[in-house]
Formats: C-alpha cells, sequence, structure tokens
C-alpha cells in the first residue's frame, strides 16, 4: 500500500468536527456531565433544608384487637373490729377492639441554625454550580486542544505532500535535463532519492492522525473507532487579532472566572457553619397542635363523634443552658474551617492573576513568531524560486535546489506550528479570564 492509498484509507468516511462542535461537545461529555449532575443533586439539598421551615402535618390511624385472659388479683379491705383482709378476685377472659385517629401539626417558629442552614445549603448549589461550569470549562479547552492538534497533523501531512509534489516536479526538471545533456545521472539520482524521503515523510505522520483521531472522537463522547476530520477553522488564512490588554485580562477574571465565584461561595458556605455552630446558645421555639380520637366501642367510636375527642396545643421552647462546651467547641471549629476557605480564596485570586498574566505574555509572544514565521516563509519561497531557475539554467545542482525546498517545508511548518499555537494562547487566556463560553467571541 503507497502513501496516497494509506491517506485515501485514513480520510475515507470520515466524520467532520467543527471547531464549533468540539467546543460545545465538550461542553457535554461525562466529565462537564458529571459536575452538573452534582449541581442538581445539590438543588434537592436546598430543598430538604427549606422543608424543616414548612408546617410538619402527620396523620396517624389504627384498629387493635386486644386480647385478656383469665385474671385473679388481690385486693386489701378493711374488716369489721380492726384489721383487713384479702379478697381473691377472679375476672374471666376478654377480648376488645381498639380504634384510633390522630392528626398532629407543628410549625418552627425560630430556630437560628435551621435558617442557616438553608442559606448555607443555596451557598454550596452555587459553589456546585460555578465548579460545574469551571468543569465545563476545563472539557472546553481540552477538546480545543485536541481539535488543534488533530488539524496540526492534518495540515501537516499536506505541507509534506506539498513537498512531494515539489520533489516530483524536480526530479521531472533533473530528468529531462539529464535527458538532454545538461547535467549528469547523479541529479536525477539525488532528485529520486529525496522524492522518496518526502514519502515516507508523509506515511510517517499517518499513525499520529489516527492517533489525534481517536482523542478527539473520544473527548467528544463519539465511538472510538470512528474516524473525524477537523474542518479548516480558516486561522491559517487570516492575521492574529490583537491580544486584549492585561488590565482589561485580569478585570475580566476576578469577575467572571468561575472559580472564584465557587471559591467565594465555599467560603460562604464556611461562614454559615460559623452562625449554624452559634445557633446553639440561642432558644428554639416552636407551635404544635394535635387531635386525636381513640375509643374501644366501635358504635361510640363512629356513631357518636362528639364523644372520645382529644385536642391539645402548645408553645414550644428548648435552650441548651450548658452542653459541655460542645457549642463551643463547634464554634471555634467553624471559625478556623471559614479562616482556612478564606486563605484558599486569597492564594487562589493571586494565583489566577499569575496565570492570566502568564497567558497573556505567551499570547502576545505567539503572535510576534507568527508574524516572524510568516516573513520567513515568504523569504523561503523565494529563495526556491531562485534556486530553481538558477538549476533550470544549468548554473547549480539538485543540492542547491534541496536545500531551499527543505528550508521552504520547515518555514511552512513553522508557521502552521505558531499560527495554531496563537489560535490555543488565545483560549487559554479566555479560559483563565472566564470567558471561554459557545459563541464567546475571541
Amino acid at each position: 500500500m503507497n502513501a496516497l492509498m494509506l491517506a485515501v484509507v485514513l480520510a475515507a468516511n470520515s466524520t467532520p468536527v467543527s471547531l464549533e462542535e468540539a467546543r460545545a461537545r465538550s461542553r457535554e461529555n461525562v466529565q462537564a456531565l458529571t459536575a452538573a449532575l452534582q449541581a442538581s443533586s445539590a438543588e434537592q439539598d436546598v430543598r430538604s433544608a427549606r422543608s424543616s421551615l414548612l408546617p410538619q402535618v402527620r396523620f396517624s390511624g389504627g384498629t387493635s384487637l386486644t386480647y385478656i385472659g383469665p385474671q385473679r388479683s388481690y385486693n386489701v379491705v378493711p374488716v369489721e373490729g380492726g384489721g383487713f383482709q384479702q379478697l381473691e378476685i377472679d375476672t374471666p377472659e376478654v377480648a376488645y377492639p381498639g380504634f384510633n385517629l390522630g392528626v398532629s401539626v407543628s410549625q418552627l417558629l425560630y430556630d437560628r441554625a435551621v435558617w442557616a442552614r438553608l442559606e448555607q445549603s443555596g451557598a454550596q448549589l452555587e459553589a456546585l454550580r460555578g465548579e460545574a461550569t469551571e468543569q465545563q470549562d476545563t472539557s472546553e479547552l481540552e477538546g480545543i486542544n485536541r481539535f488543534y492538534s488533530l488539524f496540526r497533523t492534518q495540515a501537516t501531512i499536506q505541507v509534506l505532500e506539498a513537498n512531494v509534489r515539489r520533489s516530483e516536479q524536480q526530479l521531472e526538471r533533473a530528468r529531462a535535463l539529464f535527458q538532454a545533456g545538461r547535467v549528469g545521472k547523479a541529479e536525477e539520482l539525488s532528485a529520486q532519492v529525496n522524492l522518496g524521503n518526502d514519502r515516507i515523510a508523509v506515511v510517517s505522520r499517518q499513525s499520529q492522525l489516527a492517533t489525534d483521531q481517536a482523542r478527539l472522537s473520544t473527548w467528544l463522547a463519539m465511538p472510538g473507532a470512528e474516524a473525524v476530520e477537523a474542518v479548516d477553522p480558516g486561522v491559517l488564512t487570516e492575521v492574529p487579532a490583537p491580544a486584549p490588554s492585561l488590565e482589561q485580562a485580569l478585570r475580566d477574571a476576578r469577575t467572571r472566572r468561575p472559580l472564584l465565584v465557587a471559591l467565594r461561595q465555599r467560603l460562604r458556605v464556611a461562614e454559615l457553619q460559623e452562625s449554624i455552630a452559634n445557633a446553639g446558645y440561642l432558644p428554639r421555639f416552636s407551635l404544635d397542635a394535635a387531635y386525636q380520637r381513640s375509643g374501644p366501642d366501635p358504635a361510640v367510636f363512629f356513631g357518636q363523634p362528639a364523644r372520645q375527642n382529644l385536642v391539645r396545643g402548645g408553645l414550644n421552647i428548648s435552650w441548651d443552658i450548658f452542653n459541655g462546651f460542645t457549642t463551643q467547641a463547634q464554634a471555634r471549629r467553624a471559625e478556623y474551617q471559614s479562616r482556612v476557605a478564606e486563605l484558599n480564596l486569597q492564594q487562589s485570586e493571586r494565583e489566577l492573576e499569575g496565570a492570566v498574566r502568564q497567558s497573556h505574555v505567551a499570547l502576545q509572544a505567539q503572535i510576534v513568531s507568527a508574524e516572524l514565521a510568516e516573513a520567513n516563509r515568504k523569504a523561503a519561497a523565494d529563495a526556491l524560486v531562485l534556486a530553481e531557475e538558477r538549476f533550470n539554467a544549468g548554473v547549480s545542482s539538485t543540492l542547491e535546489v534541496r536545500d531551499a525546498q527543505l528550508k521552504l517545508t520547515q518555514a511552512e511548518l513553522t508557521l502552521l506550528e505558531n499560527r495554531i499555537n496563537v489560535e490555543i494562547a488565545r483560549f487559554t487566556l479566555m479560559r483563565a479570564m472566564g470567558t471561554l463560553a459557545p459563541g464567546e467571541a475571541q
């Protein structure tokens, strides 16, 4: 199987994937969906915390049958003339039914810990939502990297194939000049060896193409055996847009980065834990009411609703006056955890600023490198034209043309690498700034 046939096999029935599609599907891969489900689970925690503040209504009812076997009991009674006598009393067996019906209602009036837990569950939900968005951004950036890795390999193969075509043309010229007696046989053989080496370079890239296809397809939750093709995003023909100002990048990162949103909510969770612990110093108030109806006689229980009724209601207060310093220990522990959360937030803010600056500098450097690489490519293309003209005029050798050809190929590959690196650096900066989202302007 020659190089052309191998390329046809790898490209057959490949599924095109655009950059926009790769970004959108990456935000819905397994890691991102798992984080989203955890946030959805936290919504139920909020509902559970809120339930304690709502009236608690309970209904109960039932019937029973009680059997008491023959019994003997003793009663002590006074006798005439003084003293006491013990009398035996025998009772026969008896069986009687029982009926009961009850409804109870309780309403919490005040418990600082319950309100604080509700606030805490809301903060926990917001933290998990921020973490889910952070994971979506992480998944999207990974999808972008894998997309551009595949596109880089595809474009590299195209550059190498263009070099093969140039080598084929050079072989044809060398053969024609040899047949015309203007150059020796060595020139033709040298051109033929160069063509073979260039074809080998194309074939060696095919295995990398298959690897990059598998990495992208599996990340996008597509079958791993499915061949995919990165659709040209058009960046190679565009002039790189300038980087945003560092001040703007830092400002966006402080306000929009999901990680900081999540960490701020984590700090809020820790602060509310302090409030929950300190609630142990305060009293708790509640109301309760109950209605109960019971009796052993079904005729009375069912036929005389004015009888067998019991209604109860009350205001309850509970206050832990002293619990062995448990409340104090819990409050102190919550205070320490709050301080830990605050320190983590401050450190993350510093690290984020450093990451933004690093990404910003990297993007600027890549833009400059791409500009230099474009200038080198133009110079190398001009040098190849000159070398071919000299060879056609018979004043140079295949070696000179080959050197110019290799320099042009290397310049094209360098330009390709730097231009793709510009886009990856741009998306990396957007990720650090918290502006990475489907449809976000670059």
